[in-house]
């Protein structure tokens, strides 16, 4: 009922940042993939479907000469998208106390890409979902399941979004997915309860992406950093590497580590000392950057040195029903 009601006409607005931002670079995390449902980049920009508070929302933001950015937003939700606009473009994200003096080829990594930033996007329920459908499995299946859900139980998007964008489903709608449908999806028992017990909790996870704010009636002020991965994975199915990769997100958390990720380690090592390691080791090499550990880990993954393939690739499983 809310978008029938919701004024047709789109918001615009011109967001000027104060420093350089490369909206590709910074967006880039939220992408699962070339066909990204909830998603597209353009050469200078980007389009999201999105659910706010408010209701749902299409925003489209590109990049404009002398460092503007122009953005329409339609739908419920089109004034909530425009004001999370400088937030999504990694405007909280301050890298002044980042000393890379001790890693010159990084620093160097750093002076390249100036306008990388952590995007955060103020919705972890919204980031939650396909991170717990990537736990355990290959990018591939977990794309895969992403794409058909997504697009079964998804809705269309207000105003005039790309041809095969969807919103993603409401905790409702994620609750009303049958067990059948999980299955053809390629989710296992595991990640459906997850998705499902995340569902459950929705309104009060997406409390925590405002550190400011009260988190509702009779509780304490929400968490820091620090208290939103510890809150995250008070849900079911939801461990340290969920948490973390939600939180990278939804908050721009700028030292959550990705600790039991199948590739990230032993790019960490291979990139700081030219082999690879395990995820202790990682976290080893990590410390002295701490506060700062997921920066580091965007220049590594900016830097373009490939990680050598060390071992056999995990091997795609297939339980959907043809």
């Amino acid at each position: 009922m809310d978008a029938l009601l919701a004024d047709p006409r789109p918001l615009t607005t011109t967001y000027s940042p104060a420093r350089p931002v490369n909206l590709r670079q910074t967006v880039g995390p939220l992408l699962r993939g070339v066909h990204e449902p909830t998603m597209r980049l353009t050469p200078n920009g980007f389009w999201r479907a999105i659910r706010t508070p408010e209701g749902t929302a299409t925003l489209h933001a590109e990049a404009r000469a002398g460092g503007r950015v122009e953005a329409t937003a339609w739908g419920a939700g089109a004034g909530w998208a425009l004001d999370a606009l400088p937030g999504l473009l990694g405007d909280g994200d301050d890298w002044s106390g980042f000393d890379l003096a001790r890693i010159p080829p990084l620093a160097e990594v750093r002076r390249q890409h100036p306008g990388l930033w952590l995007t955060s996007t103020a919705l972890v329920f919204e980031s939650l979902v396909p991170t717990i459908l990537e736990q355990k499995v290959t990018t591939i299946e977990a794309r895969r399941a992403w794409r058909y859900l997504v697009a079964k139980y998804g809705e269309i998007p207000p105003g005039p979004a790309p041809e095969g964008m969807r919103v993603q489903p409401s905790p409702r709608q994620w609750r009303l997915v049958p067990s059948w449908e999980w299955h053809r999806a390629g989710v296992g028992p595991n990640r459906s309860r997850a998705v499902l017990a995340a569902a459950a909790g929705a309104a009060g996870l997406d409390r925590l992406a405002h550190p400011g704010a009260p988190a509702g009636p009779g509780d304490a002020r929400a968490p820091g950093y620090d208290g939103v991965l510890e809150k995250l994975q008070t849900v079911h199915g939801i461990g340290p590497w969920t948490a973390a990769e939600t939180s990278q997100r939804s908050h721009g958390h700028p030292d959550a580590v990705s600790v039991g990720d199948f590739h990230l380690a032993a790019h960490v090592g291979w990139v700081l000392i030219g082999k690879p390691v395990d995820d202790e080791g990682m976290l080893e090499l990590l410390e002295p950057w701490r506060g700062h550990r997921q920066r580091l880990v965007r220049l590594i993954l900016a830097s373009g040195v490939p990680k050598p393939k060390f071992g056999p690739r995990a091997t795609i499983q297939d339980h959907r029903w043809h």
